[in-house]
């Protein structure tokens, strides 16, 4: 169910940029919100076009231009695999640290927090934040399931995923015949375990909505405050990360929005007045923060 304000004109919030540092400095916990646009910031842009055309150049000349293009498209199995095992390859199974999710790391320090975010890189989790505090339920390129599904079950896809880039022909865009995985229970197609359809599992996702849950429940326990840095979350599934993020500040008296968004940085008008919305790019505001807040003891 829509909540009332998601259909109100927005505004910006009052707040400045030295606000919005004095309340991250001051709470004494820290909600994340993390969209897309966060890990552009980070370098994993789906609309960047010159990457696109060295990673896939296939693709490019068969008249695609971006990554976003092919999410969810219905290319036949032999490319869709040549593609996931570049793709997933370049933005999920690298273990080098991230100065942007480095930086954010930085700036929770040991205090309570929670991140939600509606990607599926793992770069939380890949820059020191404690898996069972990020829920992402859009789900995780490293893990594969059933297209049908026959089974609740997911799977490791990093074996997937390594005899389809061993077999990946850069000159076609397609995987080897061999490297099509198909389902160890019914022998059907499998997928990534990323949100694109009624089939897509998120069984294993639910202890860290549990884990969100309770934590929001015990937001103002002891008149503790909370800072919500929401970071890149646009409008192309508002439902997943804004929206909530919306309701959780209207919720929560003692909260306050730091929205960081080029594009879209209002916020409803009912939280203005414990809002800022700061539109320099994430990877800037972030790195401003860190060198200069000050976690309290």
């Amino acid at each position: 169910m829509n909540h009332p304000h998601e259909h109100q004109p927005l505004v910006d919030g009052t707040g400045s940029f030295d606000d919005a540092l004095d309340w991250i400095t001051t709470a004494d916990r820290v909600l994340i919100g993390a969209g897309a646009g966060l890990s552009a910031a980070a370098g994993y842009d789906y609309g960047d076009r010159e990457r696109f055309a060295q990673l896939f150049p296939a693709l490019h000349r068969a008249g695609f231009t971006a990554r976003y293009e092919l999410i969810g498209y219905p290319l036949p199995p032999r490319l869709q695999w040549g593609f996931w095992a570049v793709h997933v390859d370049d933005i999920r199974l690298g273990d080098q640290p991230d100065p942007v999710y480095e930086d954010l790391r930085q700036i929770v320090g040991d205090r309570d927090h929670f991140v939600m975010s509606s990607n599926v890189d793992a770069l939380f989790t890949r820059n020191g934040f404690d898996t069972d505090r990020v829920y992402t339920p859009q789900g995780d390129y490293a893990l594969s399931q059933c297209l049908t599904p026959c089974t609740r079950e997911v799977w490791d896809a990093r074996p997937i995923l390594r005899r389809a880039l061993e077999g990946y022909d850069p000159e076609t865009g397609a995987t080897s015949e061999a490297a099509v995985p198909s389902c160890p229970n019914c022998g059907g197609p499998v997928t990534l375990n990323v949100f694109a359809g009624t089939w897509y599992i998120n069984d294993h996702f639910q202890p860290q909505l549990a884990g969100l849950n309770n934590w929001l429940a015990n937001a103002t326990a002891d008149g503790a405050t909370t800072a919500i840095i929401e970071i890149g979350a646009g409008f192309n599934t508002p439902g997943v990360i804004r929206w909530p993020i919306d309701r959780i500040t209207a919720h929560l008296p003692s909260a306050r929005l730091i929205r960081i968004n080029t594009d879209h940085p209002g916020v409803p008008a009912a939280v203005a007045s414990r809002a800022a919305s700061l539109t320099d790019g994430a990877a800037d505001v972030l790195r401003r923060v860190a060198t200069t807040e000050r976690t309290p003891t």
